[in-house]
């Protein structure tokens, strides 16, 4: 009797540390500061190498190189290094020695930031499916809008109170169509005092949430979409404008058209709404996916993609 109190009371006190111990582990921070053609050169890698017997992947090309560098600055001479090392016959845990340790952290970190831009798509073009590897997901500006933006996260805001800017704003035209990065469910649609009309999207893996803000006053989203819809990378889902820094909805308190694109990286739930958010550097990033943009086209008052997209790393 007396060995069953014990066996349950062991097993009680289990339990209840399971919790404890899982909500623990995962990340608390990342840094992530990786230059436009180191990250364009490790993606060069990644796609020229699909075609061979060893392909490589940028993420595990960028963990590599970061763990060397002990959290540096990357450079493009330590990402080809990395490349060329990971088509050997080594090991990544043999190629680190005592560095291992600190892999993990740099793999599941790029991950997170990177996970869903590069892969395996589909566009239709004349009623034919044209699979391409390469960036699957796009800039936040239709294609055939101008734009113009500079490095401008960490700035200081005073609007309500004082605190940094958590993003990359892109200067445009009022009405620029802007479609989504990267497809997801929209967790937020509607007036807020500091971005104005914004919408909010959370990648399918939950790892990214992408805040779009300062959207068009009196017609900020397209009539058809609604908080909880999921959407595909490329698709409409609003236009630019400068609404915002008000409690009264609707209202044009921000001095330039611009839309305002912020990147939060999500590793546990208790992050997305808190003190403690990690909202990373989306320039860089940005300045890469410049290079694919979704062509849409008005009609009958709705905007729509010319060429249909389908991710096929999706089942």
């Amino acid at each position: 009797m007396v060995k069953k109190r014990i066996f349950l009371l062991i097993l009680s006190i289990s339990f209840l540390l399971l919790p404890v111990q899982a909500a623990e582990d995962y990340i608390r921070w990342v840094d992530f500061d990786v230059d436009y053609e180191v990250l364009r050169v490790a993606m060069e890698l990644d796609i020229q190498s699909q075609e061979t017997e060893q392909p490589l992947s940028w993420i595990d090309i960028l963990a590599l190189s970061a763990t060397r560098c002990g959290g540096g600055k990357l450079s493009i001479s330590s990402v080809k290094k990395a490349a060329k090392d990971l088509c050997g016959n080594l090991s990544v845990e043999e190629l680190l020695g005592r560095q291992f340790q600190y892999y993990t952290y740099y793999h599941e970190a790029y991950t997170a930031v990177l996970g869903g831009l590069l892969g395996s798509y589909a566009i239709e073009v004349n009623g034919e499916w044209v699979p391409t590897y390469g960036l699957k997901a796009f800039s936040p500006i239709a294609a055939g809008y101008g734009y113009e933006h500079y490095p401008d996260f960490g700035g200081q805001r005073t609007y309500g109170f004082k605190r940094k800017h958590l993003g990359n704003d892109l200067m445009g035209a009022l009405g620029t169509p802007i479609v989504a990065v990267e497809g997801g469910i929209i967790e937020a649609m509607g007036w807020n005092q500091y971005g104005g009309w914004r919408i909010g999207i959370r990648s399918k893996d939950r790892k990214r949430y992408y805040y779009y803000a300062h959207l068009q006053k009196d017609h900020p989203f397209p009539n058809d979409l609604r908080e909880g819809m999921t959407v595909q990378a490329g698709d409409v889902i609003g236009f630019m404008g400068r609404t915002g820094y008000s409690t009264k909805e609707n209202s044009n308190n921000i001095d330039i058209v611009h839309l305002h694109f912020g990147i939060q990286l999500i590793f546990h739930e208790s992050q997305k709404e808190c003190n403690s958010e990690i909202w990373i550097n989306p320039y860089n990033l940005i300045r890469l996916l410049s290079t694919h943009r979704s062509t849409i086209a008005k009609t009958n008052n709705t905007w729509s993609r010319l060429y249909p997209y389908r991710d096929l790393d999706e089942p």
